[in-house]
């Protein structure tokens, strides 16, 4: 999500941050950072997140993602 706001494959954002956003514990979003990692889905490193495949990182994510997008898609137009 926060890569369709930003419009970009490569953002900033803290896992303090993020585990914030997310209702999660810092460990938590670690975690789920270095599984995504591990998958090559993203690469982090010092705040910096870069989405390195789109498609399969949208196909990993709960069908919550598609819902969300398409309510913010009609919210834009």
């Amino acid at each position: 999500m926060t890569r369709d706001r930003v419009g970009s494959d490569e953002f900033s954002l803290t896992h303090v941050f993020l585990a914030h956003m997310l209702g999660l514990r810092r460990v938590r979003a670690t975690q789920a950072a270095s599984a995504l990692k591990q998958r090559n889905l993203i690469n982090y490193h010092r705040r910096k997140i870069q989405i390195l495949d789109v498609k399969r990182l949208e196909a990993a994510s709960c069908s919550c993602y598609q819902i969300i997008k398409s309510v913010f898609e009609r919210a834009q137009s």
